[in-house]
């Protein structure tokens, strides 16, 4: 599948081990969006961080292998390759534990990863990575960049204020929620309003980012770009597990939008790209484009 007509992305933030019951699988949030886009025919640089141990070694030899650019992953000798423990429910829905510190927690940006980002088109970053100040302040660096900012907001508590929230929200262009995440910020910042579609528009207004997307798992997600909203009402899987789903979601719908493509096609290319992830189990399944196509004809949205 090839979407991506060479779009320049640099995805920034937390590369790890997903620790499963029987099995681990790397992952983290922005490696995942990175890992999706690639396979949309962008060019895709990944900064992080990972420990001078086995786990480290055996996430870059296996991003390398996936096409990612690795030199932008540095090492840091003296905190551990980070390793999340997930819980699956019976539903398939996803709990985390998660270590710190960990080597990601650690980002130093070296001339390599400045470079990426002033040559890219676009800058995936999210809120879990500044739980500490290191890879904090280097992310303040990178959001200075002349480049469209796509924020994936991914609370996982303890690890997030309010106010540093409303900061990453305000240096994005677009932003990224799920139901629960805009509901919870938006309560935070005292909105008087009930639904997502009125608490989109709050979060415009008090932001000055009009465009974002608000996931709702299987009951599809809505879009608002260029002063519009567009829905897509969900595709019907039987999921395996959500890990990753929000994740090939956002690349796949900010791959549509920043190379043209309308509006609600982009909504329901990412709502069935993410459908068919939880469909699979871990965050990074082998999807053919046959597949979104079979799943996007097959309902009416």
């Amino acid at each position: 599948m090839n979407n991506g007509k060479n779009l320049k992305a640099v995805a920034y933030g937390e590369v790890l081990w997903d620790v499963f019951a029987n099995e681990k699988k790397i992952g983290g949030a922005p490696l995942n969006v990175a890992l999706r886009m690639k396979t949309l025919g962008c060019e895709v640089a990944m900064i992080s961080c990972v420990g001078n141990d086995e786990d480290g070694e055996a996430i870059i030899s296996q991003v390398k292998s996936l096409g990612l650019e690795t030199d932008t992953i540095v090492r840091a000798a003296d905190f551990p390759t980070g390793l999340v423990q997930v819980t699956l429910s019976e539903r398939g829905s996803a709990s985390y534990e998660i270590s710190y510190p960990s080597a990601w927690d650690k980002i130093v940006l070296n001339d390599l990863a400045r470079s990426s980002v002033s040559d890219a088109d676009v800058l995936i970053y999210g809120s879990l990575v500044c739980r500490d100040e290191v890879s904090r302040l280097a992310l303040e660096e990178l959001l200075q960049a002349e480049i469209f900012k796509v924020f994936d907001v991914n609370l996982r508590k303890p690890h997030y204020s309010y106010e540093m929230l409303e900061q990453l929200m305000h240096s994005a262009d677009f932003i990224k929620f799920n139901d629960e995440e805009l509901l919870e910020i938006t309560a935070a910042m005292k909105s008087p309003f009930k639904t997502l579609e009125e608490n989109m528009m709050f979060i415009a207004e008090k932001t000055n980012v009009n465009a974002m997307c608000v996931t709702r798992g299987k009951h599809g997600a809505l879009l608002m770009w260029k002063g519009q909203l567009f829905e897509n009402t969900g595709y019907p899987v039987e999921v395996a597990d959500t890990v990753g789903a929000g994740d090939s979601f956002l690349a796949a719908l900010i791959t549509s939008l920043l190379t043209g493509k309308e509006p609600q096609y982009a909504i329901d290319f990412a709502c069935a790209i993410g459908a068919l992830v939880a469909e699979a189990p871990g965050a990074n399944p082998e999807i053919s484009y046959s597949k979104i196509e079979t799943l996007m004809s097959g309902i009416k949205v």
